[in-house]
């Protein structure tokens, strides 16, 4: 940690305010600063933290309906097959690629982002930034899009009930759940994104930021062609778990800078 890097709320307000030279507290848009000044409000009720995290159940709600809107229209193309012009084709060439040594790879690096790794992932960083930075807001941000997206993922599968491509075109370890949406890519995604942008928050160089956020993505990008590589997913299960992922990931960031402006506006 550098000498003018601070810990706590001073390091949040302070540390935390720019990635880069963009300043997250600081709206442009009317609804931006409706917003700012409607969790200002919540927050001299609540605290800056209860706000944050009032903000992200709300967050969770919207992104609960955006499944559920995501589900019918998906359901409403695959009731016509609509979808089997695209996701067959990409499975056969995923399956003209496959050869042992790659197969064995791709099944050891797509449980990076199964239920037993990535979780153990975002435990890691929410403790090293956690502690590091004495802050609660690593907390919050990984474990709040993590649990956001676990339930997102579950709502979706429940909603479509998709099966899986046929056994005979995946690879064991077998999986029996829906198939929609691919859960490995939607969690990947949050939790790759969320720790990649808490990491942003201090990261002073451009090539560290531009190094992270391109870590970030590359892993989730290939977590989920690693589900459609090994017959897992159909390539619209992956697709739909980028989407929905990066969306509530948006939200998540979204809050936290409603929590920051919030937290400069009490101090100013």
């Amino acid at each position: 940690m550098s000498e003018n890097e601070k810990t706590g709320d001073a390091g949040e307000v302070n540390d935390d305010r720019f990635v880069g030279k963009t300043d997250l507290t600081h709206w442009s848009t009317r609804l931006g600063q409706w917003l700012a000044h409607l969790v200002q409000r919540v927050s001299e009720m609540l605290g800056p933290h209860g706000a944050f995290i009032l903000i992200l159940f709300f967050g969770a709600v919207v992104a609960a309906m955006a499944t559920f809107g995501a589900a019918k229209v998906y359901d409403a193309v695959t009731e016509n097959d609509g979808v089997a012009g695209l996701d067959k084709p990409i499975l056969h060439f995923a399956i003209s690629l496959r050869s042992p040594w790659l197969d064995e790879v791709a099944t050891l690096y797509t449980d990076l982002g199964g239920t037993v790794v990535m979780p153990i992932i975002a435990i890691t960083a929410i403790l090293v930034l956690s502690l590091r930075r004495k802050s609660w807001t690593p907390v919050i941000v990984i474990a709040g899009a993590g649990i956001g997206s676990l339930l997102m993922t579950i709502a979706g599968k429940d909603l479509i009930g998709r099966a899986r491509p046929a056994l005979e075109f995946a690879i064991p370890p077998y999986e029996h759940s829906p198939s929609f949406p691919s859960g490995h890519t939607l969690n990947a995604t949050v939790i790759a994104g969320a720790i990649a942008y808490v990491l942003l928050l201090r990261e002073k160089k451009q090539l560290t930021r531009i190094l992270t956020i391109v870590v970030g993505a590359l892993f989730a990008l290939t977590i989920g062609l690693s589900r459609v590589y090994l017959g897992h997913h159909w390539f619209t299960d992956v697709l739909a778990a980028w989407m929905l992922g990066l969306a509530w990931l948006a939200l998540v960031i979204t809050a936290h800078r409603l929590y920051l402006t919030a937290q400069r506006r009490s101090r100013t």
